[in-house]
């Protein structure tokens, strides 16, 4: 009988469980919604403080010739510290100078002819005092007739030789204008070539030209003047003449009380036309102490200075340049006003308005930052890049604004990179 035989038993391998996808997702699905959930109940908290960054600025003032001609010295180097008020720079023009001496002369010239009319005013005056004491006693008195006479004579010869004294001051008046004229034609002529070359503008050679003129009109004056002086001096001796026979005649007769009362017109009509002189030749001295005192001023405004207290920032001009009306000589900043420059983006713009408290921190010392107020907002956006081309750049709009640094001391200097909050609240 056959045996049968079984076969050996053998492990038995369990199988593994494979991974589930599915399972994650739902996790993944019920965290977010438990997240959205969680934030519609406890939104964050908004935010106190936008921080933006920049670099410090300030604003500048050009200082520039009042008038145009050669710089002789600047006073200051850049990085010096100026004050209001402070000479900063000084120029020169030989012109104006010329100008204002030949401009003294012409005051000097117009107080002696406003003395000499005083002088003529006077004399008038003791003649009609003479004529009316000898009107009284010309009818009793022969003597004092004779006396007038001699008077007459007396007080002619004086005219005479005032009349002389003028001549001498017509002549000088001469020569004087022509020095100027001939001073006059050289800078005519040489702006002439000058305009020629281009190295002065029209405008320069026109005026040279007008001066010339001018001096020349100057001089037909003089020696118009010189000519009527000279013609005085013929009729003052004439006068004279006539006096000297006057007074032998009255020493051979008695003068008729009628003519001593138009002498007396006469020397009262000599006074109105001295007196008359005498004011034309006061408005002459106004004028010439006027025309020396602009002068005066434009040459005083070649002196230039600083309008105010700041800090010489760009000095483009060095002594010898010949500079133009309004050129800059000098750039001044303000130190203690100065501010940080920065770009907010559009989102963040309507948080903050002019007078919003901020704080600056400067990378020299990060650990004390520096009060400051929004002082101005830029009314259009800016771009960065400037040309946007799709619609997700449109998130770098910016808007740009001043943040008013306060400072006692200079710590923050134009040029400075800086970093700054601006308080939401």
């Amino acid at each position: 009988m056959a045996t049968s035989v079984s076969a050996p038993d053998l492990p038995t391998v369990s199988k593994q469980r494979k991974f589930n996808p599915r399972l994650v997702l739902g996790v993944v699905a019920v965290a977010a919604v438990g997240y959205w959930g969680w934030r519609q109940a406890f939104p964050p908290p908004a935010a106190t403080l936008l921080r933006v960054s920049g670099r410090i600025e300030a604003d500048e003032t050009d200082i520039g010739a009042k008038t145009g001609g050669r710089v002789t010295q600047i006073l200051v180097q850049e990085g010096d510290a100026v004050k209001a008020g402070q000479v900063v720079a000084v120029l020169e023009d030989d012109e104006v100078n010329q100008q204002l001496q030949a401009a003294i002369a012409q005051v000097n010239a117009a107080r002696q002819e406003e003395a000499q009319a005083r002088l003529e005013v006077n004399v008038a005056d003791s003649r009609i005092q003479e004529a009316q004491t000898n009107l009284a006693q010309s009818q009793t008195d022969s003597q004092g007739r004779v006396r007038q006479a001699e008077s007459t004579v007396a007080a002619s010869q004086a005219q005479v030789a005032q009349a002389e004294a003028q001549v001498v001051q017509a002549q000088a008046e001469v020569k004087r204008a022509e020095s100027q004229l001939k001073l006059a034609q050289l800078d005519r002529d040489r702006f002439a070539a000058l305009v020629t070359q281009g190295a002065v503008n029209r405008q320069q050679f026109d005026q040279a030209q007008t001066n010339a003129e001018t001096a020349q009109a100057t001089l037909d004056t003089a020696r118009a003047t010189l000519a009527a002086q000279m013609a005085v001096v013929q009729t003052a001796k004439r006068q004279l003449q006539a006096t000297q026979g006057t007074l032998t005649q009255t020493e051979s007769t008695t003068l008729n009380p009628a003519i001593r009362s138009s002498q007396l017109a006469a020397y009262q009509q000599q006074k109105a036309q001295a007196q008359a002189q005498l004011a034309a030749a006061q408005a002459k001295v106004q004028a010439a102490i006027a025309n020396q005192q602009q002068l005066q001023k434009r040459l005083d405004s070649f002196k230039v200075t600083s309008p105010i207290t700041g800090v010489v920032q760009d000095r483009p001009v060095e002594p010898g340049a010949v500079v133009a009306n309004g050129k800059t000589l000098l750039t001044i900043i303000n130190p203690q006003a100065i501010y940080l420059r920065a770009y907010v983006p559009e989102g963040e713009i309507g948080k903050i308005y002019v007078g919003k408290s901020a704080r600056v921190f400067l990378d020299a010392n990060p650990q004390q930052p520096l009060s400051a107020k929004v002082s101005s907002i830029d009314p259009k956006a800016s771009f960065t890049p400037e040309n946007i081309y799709f619609q997700k750049d449109r998130v770098r709009q910016v808007f740009g604004v001043k943040l008013a640094i306060e400072q006692s001391q200079t710590y923050a200097k134009p040029g400075m990179p800086a970093d700054a909050e601006i308080d939401l609240k």
